[in-house]
């Protein structure tokens, strides 16, 4: 008989991140806290609040990264003003180059972050015919008749 609850649950969209395990799996919540504590201030080991609720975690990550990736995009924004005048060209460029790259990074893992929450929180993941990805709620059984 096909399992469709594990066929759903194994799909994970575009920008889940490596190493943490799907939706469902036995390996999920383990994974998904390590890969979390990996993104965070390492602060953040301290509170073992954070190890016991994930969604908490999750929460937290997806805030810390979003302020990350404001800091990145004002710092881009303003390289050349404040270091304008303390750097060489070339050197100016080469900040611009890390923001931009760092900047990057830090997005995808925004999002990384921002789906596993929504995973911890029961959101199931379909994979849509387009390619792409959609939520859709926890299949509950039927009620007998």
């Amino acid at each position: 008989m096909f399992d469709y609850a594990r066929r759903v649950t194994s799909y994970v969209p575009p920008g889940w991140p490596a190493g943490v395990h799907p939706p469902g799996s036995q390996e999920f919540e383990r994974s998904a806290i390590a890969w979390l504590l990996e993104v965070v201030p390492s602060d953040y080991l301290l509170h073992g609040v954070l190890r016991r609720h994930p969604i908490a975690l999750a929460t937290l990550a997806r805030h810390h990264l979003s302020a990350c990736v404001d800091g990145a995009r004002d710092g881009y924004r303003t390289a050349r003003t404040e270091l304008g005048p303390h750097l060489p060209p070339g050197a100016i460029e080469a900040v611009l180059a890390a923001y931009r790259n760092e900047g990057q990074r830090l997005a995808a893992a925004a999002k990384a972050a921002d789906l596993i929450g929504r995973a911890l929180h029961g959101e199931v993941f379909v994979r849509q015919a387009t390619g792409g990805a959609r939520a859709a709620q926890p299949r509950r059984p039927a009620a007998p008749p």
